[in-house]
């Protein structure tokens, strides 16, 4: 099974703070501060778990995570829905994800989302 996770998030230290933890579990992780060509950055990458902030630019977490859940070759590929936002749950629910997980997390909480999206796919 792979381990390439891919996070969208326009914040540098969380993208820092979650590459240096997931790659400490022997992720291979991909990151962007934009969504912008969402489908080409998402195919060259070709993860296996996407986390998906809520405001990352320029078109936002919901409009990005439905646009890979209509490309028949993404659709598949579990996304979490990430956000400080205190409906996180019917945002992600809204943008079709698989899964959320509140901001702020910890490190326990991250690696359980992560690993239990990656084995059963939700």
């Amino acid at each position: 099974m792979g381990k390439r996770i891919l996070i969208f998030d326009d914040d540098i230290d969380i993208l820092s703070i979650c590459s240096y933890i997931l790659e400490e579990q022997g992720w291979e992780v991909h990151t962007s501060t934009n969504c912008n060509n969402i489908v080409d950055k998402v195919s060259g990458v070709g993860p296996d778990v996407i986390l998906m902030d809520n405001w990352i630019p320029d078109s936002g977490g919901i409009v990005a995570t439905q646009t890979i859940k209509k490309q028949p070759d993404l659709k598949n590929i579990p996304v979490i829905y990430f956000s400080a936002n205190n409906d996180i749950q019917t945002l992600a629910t809204q943008a079709g994800a698989d899964t959320f997980l509140s901001k702020p997390f910890d490190i326990d909480e991250l690696e359980n989302v992560i690993n239990r999206v990656r084995l059963t796919g939700s």
